[in-house]
């Protein structure tokens, strides 16, 4: 039941490791992970009380309820600092992953691994990382439905090591900075519209974003 994007983080999750799958869903991660032996334990947040039930059954059904530790409550609220160390959040807006980080400091510290896979604004996630003390390690794409997704792992600064991440030989790299060229132009045509947006700040960081990824994309060819 796991799709490219959610392999994607499993692979990044270190054998042995003691997981927080946050916001949980329907348990198909924690139970790949679990399954796989790659994860020592898993304890799985939800807050919302449906998808839990259908997590437990489901995790149930697998024979691994002494593997993984289902709770219900909001992002990493119900955890102490310490029970894990990789913390996986995957499926959420930026700005709602960087909102949970931000809401258990303590248990974000007291981890060696963040493995993070928002579905927008991951620039919101790299500003965060950056604040906060950590870098990222490794990246990696992954399409589902079409869409290509980011997936980044990250450690603490002083931890890290320099390496080629495995984004930079994707085979999806080329369709993923299209697609997000494809975007900026969207925002610069609307923009275009009005005579104030065309002399704002913005607009002009907006085109040169823009041309930093055509560049980029040219490059690949």
């Amino acid at each position: 039941m796991t799709d490219a994007r959610i392999t994607a983080v499993i692979n990044f999750v270190r054998e042995g490791s003691r997981v927080a799958d946050v916001g949980a869903d329907h348990g198909y991660l924690s139970i790949e992970l679990a399954a796989s032996g790659r994860a020592l334990s898993v304890t799985a947040t939800e807050k919302n009380l449906q998808p839990l039930q259908a997590a437990r059954k489901n995790i149930s059904a697998a024979g691994l309820d002494n593997l993984i530790d289902t709770r219900h409550g909001d992002g990493l609220q119900v955890l102490s600092a310490g029970e894990v160390d990789t913390i996986c959040i995957a499926g959420m807006g930026g700005a709602l992953i960087t909102k949970i980080l931000d809401e258990s400091p303590e248990v974000v510290q007291s981890a060696r691994q963040l493995i993070l896979q928002p579905m927008n604004a991951s620039e919101k996630v790299r500003a965060w990382l950056n604040e906060n003390g950590w870098a990222v390690d490794d990246e990696d794409l992954a399409e589902v439905a079409g869409i290509i997704y980011e997936i980044i792992s990250a450690v603490k600064s002083s931890e890290v090591t320099p390496k080629k991440f495995k984004r930079a030989s994707s085979p999806l790299k080329k369709k993923f900075l299209s697609q997000r060229a494809q975007k900026l132009r969207r925002v610069l045509d609307e923009m275009s519209k009005s005579p104030e947006a065309r002399t704002s700040e913005k607009f002009f960081a907006t085109r040169e974003a823009l041309n930093v990824l055509r560049r980029e994309i040219d490059g690949l060819t």
